[in-house]
């Protein structure tokens, strides 16, 4: 396991866009978040391919996959943040160099189809990844006291043990685990699924958030993850937002669903509302050990996750 350094003020920041292209109309909003970084006391540096568009992404597989490798071979690079997701995160994953991450470190961050690269960095390089507010949708919309920070505490001030909570968490089905912190978006999860960037989940905390799905939709990625033998492997589940089914109360919601299709096993699932798709966001790492407790409504990182 890879644990990279933590940041200081005056470090930099590399940018880099692995997924979607960021259109004309977004880059005012991107701006504002680079601005949030520097009023926090870093420097930015905006990878050389990250404002490119190529069909609906972010330049070609191999351009995307170059500004993650140049900024991990970057000694003036201190730490690397996405500019948002999109849907083509895992074309570029085949042209990654995972040597050169192995060897240089460092923290790397961002959510939604960010997902795909976050579990195959620690699946190809043992690199812990986090989970967090990505540049321009995260940062750039007037970013809560709670984003703010649980940014500054997890990697700046290396805060670890119990995770902050920003709304109420709920027991779904009680007791508690520890294991392997791992997951992100269900949808860009599951497209690692019978790839070798897939992560072994034995023992494993998975965590999960969904962007306006339709319940029947996460019936069938749920039904999914039981036929390929993930839940034979977890210790437990956290639920996080799911963006237009909890805002809505839908009583087919994703903690119900999971609740029917593993009613056959015994492991705990806690439910919150602190990372996923327009909402608060804390920072979770993948790769670290974490103790799920269903009963006291808790995560606990167990493990220092930067130095």
């Amino acid at each position: 396991m890879l644990i990279p350094k933590a940041l200081k003020k005056g470090d930099t920041i590399g940018i880099v866009s692995p997924s979607g292209a960021i259109v004309k109309q977004n880059k005012k909003q991107l701006n504002s978040g680079i601005k949030f970084l520097k009023n926090l006391g870093f420097k930015t540096l905006l990878g050389k391919n990250a404002l490119k568009v190529d069909n609906f992404s972010a330049g070609t597989a191999q351009e995307r996959a170059d500004d993650i490798n140049n900024m991990f071979s970057d000694s003036s690079v201190d730490a690397i943040m996405c500019t948002q997701g999109g849907e083509t995160a895992n074309s570029c994953l085949p042209f990654i160099d995972w040597s050169i991450i192995r060897k240089n470190p460092k923290i790397f961050t961002g959510i939604s189809d960010i997902t795909a690269l976050l579990n195959a960095m620690y699946t190809k390089s043992s690199l812990v990844s986090f989970h967090g507010n990505d540049v321009m949708w995260g940062f750039g919309r007037k970013p809560s006291k709670y984003d703010t920070n649980e940014f500054i505490g997890r990697l700046v001030n290396k805060k670890i043990g119990l995770v902050n909570k920003n709304s109420i968490w709920k027991t779904v089905k009680s007791g508690s685990a520890e294991g392997t912190l791992l997951g992100g978006n269900l949808t860009c999860f599951m497209k690692l699924i019978g790839t070798e960037y897939f992560p072994d989940l034995t023992n494993s905390i998975l965590f999960l958030e969904e962007y306006r799905p339709r319940p029947q939709e996460l019936e069938y990625k749920l039904e999914q993850l039981k036929q390929t033998g993930v839940f034979e492997k977890v210790k437990g589940v956290l639920i996080g937002h799911i963006d237009g089914i909890d805002n809505k109360n839908i009583e087919q919601n994703m903690e119900s669903i999971l609740l029917r299709i593993t009613g056959s096993y015994d492991f705990p699932i806690l439910k919150c509302h602190d990372f996923g798709h327009n909402c608060p966001n804390t920072v979770l790492p993948l790769g670290i050990k974490v103790k799920l407790d269903a009963g006291s409504n808790n995560l606990e990182i167990l493990e220092n996750c930067v130095r």
